[in-house]
């Protein structure tokens, strides 16, 4: 267990490298002149020239490269060009507003999701079953900036029941995180019900059922318990694509997150923020996966590759 939790640590440091690199890339392959943008249509080549060389943007681009990964060696993600403040500090006030749009999409997921895959499952072929598949066929294909207009629409402009700008209290978290959690579940619901059928058609399910075992029994401690390794694995995975993934709807709902931050420094060309707004996402959805993969092993003790 050790050395295979020690190589998932060494394969997710890779990745953080991977994806620390390819941000600088992309980034720095943005068309346009950042320092000539930061300046303003006033300045003169001189004041450019002289911004372009404060911010180390004259530098080649290898040289400029090493100094981001030592930086990032030491826990610096630099300074905001617009903002003039460290990009920790900035990343580290809009992290938690993602967190916990996350954490809650996340448990509207679980709740819907794996009780209807085991619905659909112990019912396959019934009329329940064939509703139950519509309608996540449905969540799994509907656009989330779509989703999050038709709540806002009936939820808020219609009945004015909710709010739906920004962060005001408890209940702003309601359409975003229906908005995120409905689509997840429905990937839940049709994985959890996929690995119930599997393992529901199994021997030792029907000996457990030939010796009398209560039905509730089976289902919950024998078959949803081996069923869970796939579950639990896209549980983690769809928990890292949230993280990751709100960018849309944090916009649509102005809400205090990363995603909103990136969109924002985007649009104002401050690529140290979308450096460390990216590297943080991929740090957070690293350790998600990391974490998961040691839960799969702990649940299937058969995996240690």
């Amino acid at each position: 267990m050790v050395k295979y939790a020690i190589r998932k640590l060494a394969f997710t440091i890779l990745v953080l490298l991977g994806a620390a690199t390819l941000a600088f890339i992309l980034l720095h392959s943005i068309p346009g002149d950042t320092a000539e943008a930061l300046a303003g249509p006033q300045a003169t080549a001189e004041d450019v020239e002289n911004l372009r060389r404060a911010m180390g943007l004259d530098a080649p681009i290898l040289e400029q490269y090493f100094v981001y990964i030592k930086n990032l060696l030491h826990g610096d993600l630099g300074i905001s060009y617009t903002k003039n403040m460290p990009v920790f500090d900035i990343v580290a006030a809009a992290w938690p507003g993602t967190l916990r749009l996350a954490v809650c999409s996340m448990i509207i997921a679980v709740a819907l999701g794996v009780p209807v895959g085991i619905f659909a499952a112990v019912r396959r072929g019934s009329i329940g079953d064939t509703i139950a598949m519509i309608v996540s066929f449905i969540g799994v294909s509907m656009p989330s900036f779509w989703l999050a207009l038709l709540l806002i629409i009936e939820f808020s402009v219609r009945h004015e029941w909710l709010p739906f700008y920004g962060c005001t209290g408890p209940s702003s978290y309601i359409l975003p995180s229906m908005t995120l959690g409905l689509g997840v579940a429905a990937n839940i619901a049709r994985l959890t019900r996929t690995s119930m059928l599997e393992i529901l058609g199994q021997d030792y399910i029907r000996t457990a059922k030939g010796k009398g075992v209560p039905r509730q029994r089976v289902i919950w401690l024998h078959a949803l318990r081996n069923a869970a390794v796939p579950v639990v694995t896209i549980i983690g995975l769809q928990f890292g694509v949230l993280l990751g993934g709100q960018v849309v709807t944090e916009t649509v709902f102005s809400w205090p997150g990363i995603g909103r931050m990136i969109v924002d420094a985007i649009n104002g060309r401050d690529l140290q923020v979308v450096q460390g707004g990216i590297l943080i996402l991929a740090l957070t959805f690293a350790v998600i996966n990391l974490i998961t993969d040691l839960i799969y092993a702990v649940l299937d003790p058969r995996i240690r590759y």
